[in-house]
Formats: structure tokens, sequence, C-alpha cells
């Protein structure tokens, strides 16, 4: 694992705990997500849910960002987020 990785899943790691959750224990899915923001990091410029489309609309795509604005909703509601990064 490169250090931006590790930088990344610390950052995700800490924001989780402040709010309440925490990340998947499933070590693999975290990797991959956090690939997939990563590679929009340097594709778009921001961490976009890999899990979701890019529009290309700044208004919307700022939704999107990781963590998004859906990300608690679906945590309270489901348990976990639809990228399965964070959960209960």
């Amino acid at each position: 694992m490169d250090e931006k990785t590790r930088r990344v899943i610390k950052e995700y790691e800490q924001y989780a705990k402040k709010n309440g959750f925490r990340l998947n224990p499933q070590k693999k899915i975290v990797m991959g997500v956090i690939k997939g923001l990563i590679a929009n990091e340097e594709e778009f410029g921001k961490r976009y849910c890999p899990c979701r489309k890019v529009t290309g609309i700044p208004d919307e795509d700022k939704k999107i960002q990781c963590p998004c604005i859906y990300h608690k909703k679906e945590i309270k509601e489901q348990g976990l987020c639809y990228c399965l990064l964070f959960m209960r």
C-alpha cells in the first residue's frame, strides 16, 4: 500500500470515528473504494464517490464528493453508505 492510500484511509477512519460510525471491516471493499476515490481525484480534481456518476455539472457533482451528502442518511437508514465505505 502506498503512502497516499494510507493517508486517505487514515483521514476517512478519523472522519468516521468523529461522526459515530466506522469504515467497513472488509479491507478489500475499503481498498476498492479508496482506489476509486484517488483515481477520481487524479482525473477530476476531487474525491468523487466511485459508486456514483460524475456529471460535469459542478453543483450536482459537489453532492457526490466523498463524504457525499447522502452518506449519513444512508448509514442511519440502512446501516451503511451506498459505496459500502462507511457503516454503523
